[in-house]
């Protein structure tokens, strides 16, 4: 029996969503290919950081996920460096690999603004693992250096959170909550961390509810988290920081949470491109340029009412779930289905036991938002964790 071959690089939100779809179908023959061996849950960041959350709760590994399923699923972890689009070929450093449908999920990552002088040497991202895992860990021995050092009297550690959306809100939410327990705890009578929001707009969580806006920005006040509202970041040292005003700012960490930009692999493909450089894609998620190519979650961008839709994980779910129904209507002859994707809620992780949100038009906060925020989490952790353990395969290469 030919099977369809179906390829997916990416191991994110949007491309694992597309193999829990596409593999219910037998006549599927889906290979996933990513330079990780897991998905890392973007979303449990924040918790890995502080301390509330492992690695293991925060990352499924992709080869036990892939074996979960009924022997259509192969998991083959190998870095796309390119795609030969003609003869229907994707290119790693080891092979090439032939497919019929081709699903491109392979994300963004923080862009380092080549312009802030010393970004690179003294910043920190956090939307890559490895990056949240060093992160974690250099923050925790400066904590350890300070109490080693000058005991109980410890000075604060300062730290500048570069960017005032949804990542930069949350980070500096949750690391101000986690160093009231951690110095109460621990009967330190040295002062909490000092956390600041630089943030270069008139307020933060642009383009988000004005009610998720004020309900964030008060619980922010509440934390004693500063937030410098219409300045940039112009410049890093080892020890500083310089904003755009002229304010040089002491610094132990800064966080970077001033913007993404495609993936590696998205700069070297011959696509069609939107003037940020994420792929174009038409309103059934194909490529402009190939019907058997489809491009999904953070390498794209959508829209809703001519307004950009938030790149978040429910946007990822519900564009991988377009994409594997176009595919399969692809296959059999149907007629394919016009994306209408649009933000189903926000949910702002405010620190420990709080968060805001907006789901369906519904506003709620404080303990109740915040749980059922971790109750999102949760379900999609579950679903996954219930794939994994279906059962194992012997993983090959085609």
């Amino acid at each position: 029996m030919n099977k369809n071959k179906i390829v997916v690089i990416g191991g994110g939100y949007a491309g694992l969503r597309t193999i829990e779809k596409l593999a219910k179908n037998p006549k599927n023959e889906i290979v996933l290919f990513d330079r990780n061996s897991y998905h890392f849950m973007q979303t449990d960041v924040y918790d890995l950081i502080a301390n509330e959350e492992d690695f293991a709760h925060v990352s499924v590994d992709l080869f036990t996920f892939c074996s979960g399923f009924d022997n259509n699923v192969t998991f083959i972890k190998q870095d796309v460096t390119n795609i030969d689009f003609t003869n229907k070929k994707i290119i790693t450093p080891i092979q090439r690999y032939r497919y019929d449908y081709l699903v491109i999920a392979v994300g963004s990552r923080t862009k380092f603004l080549p312009d802030v002088i010393g970004l690179k040497e003294y910043g920190y991202g956090v939307k890559a693992l490895y990056r949240a895992m060093y992160f974690k860990q250099k923050f925790e021995m400066s904590l350890f250096n300070r109490v080693e050092e000058n005991g109980t009297s410890c000075n604060a550690l300062n730290i500048i959170v570069a960017g005032g959306g949804l990542s930069g809100v949350e980070i500096a939410a949750q690391m101000a909550s986690y160093s009231r327990e951690f110095y109460s705890n621990n009967n330190f009578i040295c002062r909490k961390l000092n956390i600041m929001i630089v943030n270069s707009g008139e307020h933060i969580l642009k383009g988000i509810d004005k009610r998720l806006v004020h309900k964030s920005a008060k619980r922010l006040d509440d934390l004693e988290v500063v937030v410098k509202n219409n300045r940039k970041v112009v410049e890093l040292t080892k020890d500083s920081v310089k904003l755009s005003c002229g304010e040089i700012i002491p610094m132990d960490f800064l966080i970077f949470a001033g913007g993404i930009e495609p993936s590696a692999l998205v700069y070297n493909l011959n696509l069609q491109k939107n003037s940020a450089g994420y792929i174009a894609t038409n309103k059934f998620l194909q490529t402009e340029t190939y019907c058997d190519v489809f491009a999904i979650g953070d390498c794209t961008t959508i829209y809703h009412n001519d307004r950009i839709v938030a790149p978040t994980a429910d946007t990822a779910e519900q564009m991988a779930e377009i994409c594997a129904k176009n595919i399969e209507n692809l296959i059999y002859g149907r007629v394919l289905v016009e994306h209408s994707i649009k933000s189903r809620g926000v949910l702002v992780a405010l620190g420990r036991n709080y968060a805001a949100s907006k789901i369906f038009d519904l506003y709620f906060s404080g303990y109740f938002a915040y749980i059922l925020k971790k109750l999102v989490e949760k379900i999609y952790a579950k679903r996954l964790d219930i794939r994994s353990h279906r059962g194992c395969k012997k993983i090959f290469c085609s």
